[in-house]
């Protein structure tokens, strides 16, 4: 069965639980006109497209510039909570349809450790949800290392999100790009400093989860080896072959190209199906999401490897 590893689901109380996080004027609403609120309209709607697309089970988590994230840790860990649990009870209505990462109030570690704990304890959810960047700090850096222990520890999966800040960087937002093409920057931002900072090697035990074909990372895995490994001499390993230990979606928006770059970079068993629900469907029906991949010029036992065998086997999920 199809399972869609990102997909978003924004429910009105925790959009308005966001609002105390975000500058004034923020868009942390649903993403109308989509269905992706817990209206009963919407969840039935979502599970229409989700039959229509043979999609059997999506995993949820916020998208883009709705992360339970901000200075002030209790309006952080209150939105945070209040999120989880409105998602745990829609994957208690419907467990065979839906599951979820866990969202953390970042970048308070220990109130994010407890609700680590309890997403994932009490709450059943699979993994853990994190925004490539926490109030414009990346989470490679060493203040949240003990989030990485405790998932190594646990033998989890993390799913990294762009935080839709265009990369921290004028030459994107000036230009309105932060959509378009900093989302997949801030992608291949995450594997590098991950590289870098070396935390597959000190968490082995992590299934790393990075959405869009992880960016312009399957192109540049050669010049990686090259460039990289001369500044940075002391890595475990070389940094392609880092990189393939990860896992990668396929929001691609229908490019060919990209999926048959990253198939032939990363390989088939490396590649998990994911939609972006609902951003996509400004462009497409949520099927085309994934029949463009039948499309595709690679062999037939691989496209039935991206899309039906790969993510339940790394998601510890029933064919």
């Amino acid at each position: 069965m199809i399972v869609d590893v990102h997909a978003h689901y924004h429910p009105r109380a925790y959009c308005e639980a966001l609002r105390p996080l975000y500058r004034e004027g923020a868009n942390v609403g649903p993403m109308a006109p989509h269905p992706d609120t817990d209206e009963e309209a919407h969840i039935e709607a979502r599970l229409r497209l989700m039959e229509e697309a043979g999609v059997g089970l999506q995993v949820l988590s916020p998208a883009a510039g709705r992360a339970p994230y901000g200075e002030q840790e209790d309006a952080a860990v209150a939105a945070a909570r209040l999120g989880n649990d409105i998602y745990a009870k829609l994957v208690e209505r419907y467990p065979d349809k839906f599951k979820a990462f866990v969202s953390l109030p970042l970048p308070h570690i220990q109130a994010s450790l407890r609700e680590l704990g309890r997403g994932l304890d009490d709450l059943g959810m699979i993994g853990v949800n994190l925004y490539i960047s926490a109030l414009d700090r990346s989470v490679a850096e060493d203040e949240f290392l003990p989030l990485y222990e405790e998932v190594n520890r646990r033998r989890g999966i993390i799913f990294y999100h762009p935080s839709g800040n265009g990369i921290c960087s004028p030459y994107i937002t000036d230009y309105g790009l932060s959509g378009a093409v900093g989302t997949s920057l801030e992608d291949a931002a995450i594997v590098l400093h991950l590289i870098a900072k070396r935390i597959p090697a000190k968490f082995p035990e992590i299934t790393f989860i990075v959405p869009h074909f992880g960016g312009p990372i399957p192109m540049l895995l050669d010049r990686l080896n090259n460039q990289f490994s001369m500044r940075s001499r002391d890595l475990p390993e070389l940094p392609k072959d880092t990189a393939r230990r990860f896992y990668y979606d396929t929001v691609g928006h229908g490019s060919h190209a990209a999926l048959l770059c990253a198939w032939k970079a990363f390989g088939a068993g490396h590649i998990l199906p994911g939609s972006d629900y609902p951003v996509l469907l400004s462009f497409e029906t949520y099927a085309q999401t994934f029949s463009w991949i039948r499309e595709v010029e690679i062999p037939e036992a691989d496209k039935e490897q991206i899309l039906d065998r790969t993510a339940p086997s790394v998601l510890g999920l029933r064919a």
